[in-house]
């Protein structure tokens, strides 16, 4: 049987700002009534100058500025500028490139995932403070009925232990910033269930490590790798077998994590607030652009092993193409001069700023549709374009994870199934990177060991890059004048999923989302922060401020 949902009598506003546990700056303006949430905004709270920054510079410099764009998703903006570039040339590159790509990128799916459950969002389920009270020995055998590879009854004892002497100091250390600890009526799992998913919080940090190494490895460096270029890559010293062996054994590790700790977590939890498919549903359309194109089709969005696809209406029977000349951002309700709704070739950022609380003009985020429409895009997007589409791989897991928790496809469509989808879409990735890099040794012992060419930068093109990155779509579109950049525009995953509404006053993904979320207690509203985390927000993709005077950034921490 379901946990009951708490619910409070309160009516009234709810403002969570910031919202922490995210990269950048969110503001959640909520109205609340009866308990429930009834109305909903979601606001950026920094500019975003990038693009302009980007205007008369050589567009072989762009994906350095970009990827500095955030400090978490720094490979996706690289490879999503050098795509656009390279788009713009009208080139393919080397089959060894494609395959180094997709490795890279899909222990940044790993990485991004892993952290994102354990170190951003889990503890909007887990109460850490409950963990004084738990038995080591039945958590232990809880962890042997989850897990093929349980946490040891030691382990368990030292955790507890760790953190029993944090709670009886009152210095929670890593739990004490934004958690609602200790008696909240929302949080369901026993003091055992606590107890393990703490004990994986931790052994997390240590695996995420691994994962960004193994990037590392091909890019030289994490974050912001350095081996892109337009024509492919340049790591030809890390063509060697040990190089490629110290690459698979932290793959291995990694894959082996989300097997035996990140799936079953995810499922001990799901199974305890199966309630949380009711809410968070939000937008009732999904977009993915696809990922992992094949070896020499890297401009070939449907040559992707993740095919590109839009699900309309939530109806599975049928999956659309997708066409990026239907995408537009909407500046109606966001802090930029204008109406007009515009394709990104077309794109202007011209801040206009009215005030904070403002419900009418109220983000620094655009606000991007799909022919019009409403779209949330991402993990759970992505898991379900696919399973509609067929995936073996999507469609095995995806069904697992529902036979798991008892449930139907249509409660993916839900907080819980952003959750399950996220665990779902890392684990399917991460196994098929055994094959990618298969294949690149089979190439590099047949002495293929091409990694780039060399192109000319046009005069006159323009180019957009297509990617799907760990928190959804995410397109670089380039105009190149005179050899160099005349426009430039980023439409990001978090501008898709948390941007306002548009001129036709359609609330955003998240904004759907919130609605009919209810609230237990307006002092500690964890409810918004489980349903807006969900989508891992990334408000530095999606707002930047700079000085115009001398370029130097500015920098503020709210305590």
């Amino acid at each position: 049987m379901s946990q009951a949902t708490p619910k409070s009598n309160y009516s009234g506003p709810v403002v969570v700002d910031p919202l922490t546990r995210i990269e950048g700056h969110l503001r959640i303006e909520v109205e609340v009534e009866k308990g429930e949430v009834k109305n909903a905004r979601s606001c950026g709270t920094l500019f975003r100058g990038l693009e302009n920054i980007l205007v008369g510079r050589d567009p072989r410099d762009v994906q350095h500025f970009t990827q500095r764009t955030c400090g978490v998703c720094t490979y996706t903006h690289a490879l999503a500028s050098t795509r656009a570039l390279e788009d713009a040339m009208g080139i393919e590159i080397p089959a060894n490139a494609t395959h180094i790509r997709n490795l890279m990128l899909a222990m940044l799916f790993a990485h991004d995932h892993i952290v994102h459950f354990y170190h951003l969002h889990a503890l909007d389920f887990v109460d850490a403070a409950a963990v004084v009270n738990a038995d080591v020995k039945k958590t232990a055998e809880l962890s042997k009925s989850i897990s093929k590879k349980p946490t040891s009854e030691k382990e368990l004892q030292e955790v507890k232990d760790k953190v029993t002497k944090l709670v009886q100091s009152g210095q929670l250390g890593p739990f004490s910033n934004a958690y609602f600890l200790g008696g909240h009526p929302a949080y369901y799992l026993t003091p055992e269930q606590n107890l393990l998913a703490v004990a994986h919080y931790l052994a997390a940090l240590h695996i995420q490590v691994k994962a960004a190494r193994a990037m590392a490895i091909f890019g030289s460096k994490n974050p912001h790798p350095q081996t892109l270029i337009a024509g492919g890559v340049t790591c030809y010293n890390s063509l060697t077998k040990e190089a490629l062996d110290q690459f698979e054994g932290l793959l291995n590790e990694t894959v082996d994590f989300i097997e035996n700790t990140l799936v079953p977590d995810v499922l001990l939890v799901g199974g305890a607030y199966k309630d949380w498919t009711q809410f968070g549903g939000g937008a009732v359309n999904y977009l993915t652009f696809g990922e992992f194109p094949a070896p020499g089709k890297e401009r070939d969005v449907n040559s992707r092993w993740l095919k590109p696809g839009l699900v309309k209406n939530r109806d599975l029977s049928k999956v659309y193409d997708v066409d990026f000349n239907k995408i537009q951002e909407h500046v109606r309700h966001s802090w930029y001069e204008g109406d007009k709704a515009r394709h990104p070739y077309e794109g202007e950022t011209k801040p206009k700023f009215t005030k904070i609380g403002d419900t009418d003009r109220y983000s620094w985020l655009k606000a991007p549709r799909y022919d019009g429409m409403v779209i949330e895009t991402g993990p759970l997007a992505e898991m379900v374009v696919s399973y509609a589409q067929g995936h073996k791989e999507v469609k095995e897991t995806i069904d697992f994870v529902l036979k798991s928790l008892n449930l139907k496809p249509a409660d993916l469509f839900s907080t819980l199934g952003r959750i399950a989808a996220r665990a779902s879409e890392a684990l399917v990735i991460t196994r098929q990177a055994k094959v990618w890099l298969k294949d690149l040794r089979n190439n590099i012992n047949k002495g293929d060991k091409e990694l780039c060419i060399t192109p000319e930068v046009p005069q006159e093109a323009r180019g957009v890059g297509i990617l799907n990155a760990p928190r959804g779509g995410l397109s670089h579109w380039i105009v190149i004048e005179k050899g160099v950049v005349k426009n430039f525009q980023l439409v990001v995953p978090s501008t898709w999923n948390l941007g306002p509404r548009d001129k036709d006053g359609n609330m955003s993904a998240v904004e759907e989302a919130l609605i009919g979320t209810p609230i237990a207690d307006p002092k500690r509203p964890v409810e918004i922060l489980r349903t807006v985390h969900s989508f891992d927000p990334c408000m530095a993709c999606s707002v930047h401020v700079i000085d115009c005077e001398n370029n130097e950034t500015r920098d503020f921490r709210i305590l």
